[in-house]
């Protein structure tokens, strides 16, 4: 068995795909790279029979038809022979020195007697002009040890773990049933939030890991092709809504966090019907506000009541300035497209 299965989705990566790949082999005999060709129509395909080629015992081709970020995770899943699993998108690459040390405390351990569910370590917006690259922390989480969710602190707002910071064991991604939607953007959430409550035990190191690549026109994060794809936002939106009844979660930080996750991505959710000002939009997200009405009364108090989620529905004209104005903000403190 492997100690660590990455999967690249690629689709049409050509230009990019050979840096990421590049940046994982150092890993060795301890993982497999499995580099998932979405149906691409450039040259992924003939670059990933080369790597597998070429490296037989680390590197394996996945082709398949274009099924979405979403299905080439889920084919990684299927796939994968390593104990723990990590998502590398083929326009990013990990740091070699974070790499390392990540390496050897996952082999320390997998030879523990406790099962590690998750592992945590930083990623960094690597913003296209910006000079300053801002690093994303798990901030109030006990480093360097294992630890429950009883032993995290507090949990800031704005903050949740996104896939770029999480390597989970890959058996507890098959065991929750996690499955992400064909032909979706933005699963990278449903992703993250799906096994959480089955997820017992954690561990952070506190290293820049992941590079997060951050300023192409076409990106999915890019607000203007957010604003377009607005509705595959709100499918992710109402999936993660009805995946769970929250208040059924037995662990109560566990359900908290799960509860601010929510939050936060509502809030994404109605900004970006708000930012593009149209009447359907807006009634979008007036439609999005009722389904979590009637699907839970109390959640969607719990929401509204919440600081991000009440500012996203201030009445009127003047109300859409504000929270568009911390939106601005948060872009800015934040480091998005």
């Amino acid at each position: 068995m492997k100690l660590l299965s990455f999967a690249i989705p690629c689709y049409n990566s050509e230009a990019y795909m050979e840096k990421c790949i590049e940046s994982i082999l150092p890993g060795g005999e301890d993982v497999e790279i499995l580099i998932i060709d979405d149906g691409s129509k450039d040259r992924t395909a003939e670059i990933a029979d080369a790597y597998a080629s070429r490296y037989p015992t680390i590197c394996k081709a996945i082709h398949q038809e274009n099924g979405g970020h979403g299905e080439a995770v889920n084919a990684g899943i299927r796939n994968a022979t390593g104990l723990y699993f990590k998502v590398v998108d083929s326009d990013d690459w990990v740091d070699q020195d974070a790499y390392r040390s990540i390496l050897a405390k996952l082999k320390e351990l997998a030879g523990g007697n406790k099962h590690l569910d998750m592992f945590l370590a930083n990623y960094v917006y690597e913003k296209e002009g910006a000079k300053h690259k801002r690093v994303m922390r798990q901030t109030g989480f006990p480093q360097d040890c294992i630890f429950t969710w009883n032993d995290i602190r507090h949990f800031f707002k704005g903050h949740y773990i996104l896939m770029h910071s999480v390597i989970y064991r890959t058996q507890l991604l098959r065991e929750c049933g996690l499955e992400l939607p064909k032909h979706t953007f933005y699963v990278d959430n449903i992703y993250v939030y799906t096994p959480l409550p089955s997820v017992k035990t954690m561990y952070y190191m506190d290293v820049d890991f992941y590079r997060y690549f951050i300023g192409r026109d076409d990106q999915s994060v890019n607000e203007k092709v957010m604003i377009s794809r607005i509705d595959q936002q709100i499918r992710v939106n109402k999936i993660m809504i009805d995946e769970f009844d929250l208040w059924k979660i037995p662990n109560l930080k566990c359900r908290k966090y799960m509860m601010n996750y929510l939050e936060i991505i509502t809030v994404v959710s109605t900004v970006m019907l708000l930012r593009s000002g149209t009447d359907e939009n807006l009634e979008k997200k007036r439609e999005l506000w009722r389904y979590i009405k009637d699907k839970d009364i109390r959640l969607f108090h719990r929401l509204r009541r919440g600081i991000l989620g009440g500012a996203m529905n201030l009445p009127g004209k003047s109300g859409r300035k504000i929270s568009v104005a911390a939106y601005r903000l948060s872009q800015k403190v934040v480091g998005f497209n």
